[in-house]
């Protein structure tokens, strides 16, 4: 059975593209706390508000979304989303000529809010377009090219914003990805696209919520989440800002090394997916917040040990690349397998909003860098893994308990 039929191979296509799309913009957003340190001469406090713009708007979009594709319809929120992105993006001209941050943040933010209605939209039209049997595969081809986009974000910051660091550079960048996007949404309203909709009946929401919150793997889920992404988010905003300091080199080379860093996360997501095979998840996710942890702590205390530092900087992002799906499929595992749907959308719904944790916890990394510097600041992304080691030892726990207790029986 093929796993994309030909009546969908454009649609497709096109959806598969969206992947791509969010992680560019991902990834180019965490250059740009950077770029902005450089032009606006401001502390890493506040140039951390980039990222509670981009964060913050994911938890305020994410449900709103979910809801809208219900009413309407898939391709109606890949619209809604590609319009925002789009004019999210054609906002930084603006801003640039006012030369005001704040309407920076506010352009970031509406850019943002266009990610999380396509990321909230696009996976499930992608798991729509064919038979069920091959839904779960599509779905990974789709998935692929998130890593690319987020490896071409960086590229492109590398040679367009970073170079020649100005307002003009990062708006005009911005605003280039703007007019490919407006492209893009063009395609999307003339081709022939599949509607799809989310036909499941609703239940009631409070009720929906109640049973979620007796879950306490769901609920340790969502706050092990939250500090995942706000320690994924800290360990990369400040990435360049602190090799430029450790190696003396300027912020295009800062973005080399941070290329290489998302290299290998994207690379040990492959051989963490293939122990999968024969580790239990739990198992991993123990052992590669473990490490993470002991990375940022390393990256704490040693200061001055030139590339030494920058290694156990780069391993930090190689060890932690399993964790958002490995706590997303792990917190959802038991309300699955309960046979709920609207249970387990809901419950998705959460730990997309958890993506706060990056909103909140990176200006808190970027007050400690102004008070202490920016090593002592990875203390906050070495909490947060210590926080996810918690979480997958309860797993890891409760797995034991529940396999016990089917041997007494």
């Amino acid at each position: 059975m093929k796993v994309v039929e030909k009546k969908y191979l454009l649609p497709f296509c096109l959806i598969t593209s969206l992947f791509l799309l969010w992680g560019l913009a991902n990834n180019m957003t965490d250059t740009l706390l950077s770029a902005f340190k450089k032009i606006m001469d401001m502390s890493d406090a506040q140039t951390s508000l980039i990222q509670f713009a981009f964060y913050g708007s994911y938890f305020c979009f994410a449900l709103p979304a979910a809801l809208y594709i219900k009413r309407y319809s898939f391709k109606s929120g890949v619209i809604l989303g590609l319009g925002l992105y789009a004019f999210g993006a054609l906002l930084f001209l603006p801003a640039a000529k006012i030369e005001s941050y704040a309407f920076y943040l506010i352009a970031i933010y509406i850019l943002a809010g266009g990610c999380c209605v396509l990321e909230t939209t696009a996976n499930p039209y992608i798991l729509s377009m064919g038979s069920p049997e091959t839904a779960t595969r599509r779905l990974n081809v789709a998935q692929a090219f998130n890593p690319i986009g987020s490896i071409l974000g960086i590229i492109l910051s590398h040679l367009f914003i970073l170079k020649e660091i100005s307002l003009y550079s990062v708006s005009g960048t911005y605003a280039g990805l703007g007019i490919v996007l407006v492209l893009i949404l063009v395609v999307m309203l003339f081709a022939h696209m599949p509607e799809g909709r989310d036909l499941s009946k609703e239940t009631g929401v409070k009720a929906t919520f109640r049973r979620l919150f007796k879950n306490k793997k769901y609920v340790g889920g969502v706050v092990a989440q939250f500090f995942y992404v706000g320690a994924q988010i800290g360990v990369w905003s400040f990435t360049i800002r602190l090799v430029m300091q450790e190696l003396g080199i300027n912020e295009a080379d800062g973005a080399t090394i941070y290329l290489f860093t998302i290299i290998g996360f994207c690379a040990s997501r492959f051989l963490y997916t293939w122990l999968m095979k024969y580790i239990r998840p739990s198992k991993l996710l123990v052992f590669g917040s473990i490490m993470s942890a002991l990375c940022a702590l390393v990256v704490v205390l040693s200061a001055g040990s030139g590339w030494l530092l920058v290694v156990f900087l780069g391993l930090i992002s190689f060890f932690m690349s399993l964790m958002f799906p490995t706590i997303y499929g792990l917190a959802l595992d038991d309300i699955t397998r309960g046979g709920n749907p609207e249970d387990a959308k809901v419950g998705a719904s959460g730990l997309i909003m958890a993506i706060l944790g990056g909103a909140i916890l990176t200006p808190l990394q970027g007050i400690l860098s102004d008070a202490y510097g920016v090593y002592v600041s990875y203390i906050v992304p070495m909490g947060c893994f210590i926080v996810v080691m918690l979480f997958a030892v309860f797993v890891v726990r409760n797995e034991k308990v529940l396999s016990d207790t089917s041997v007494g029986r």
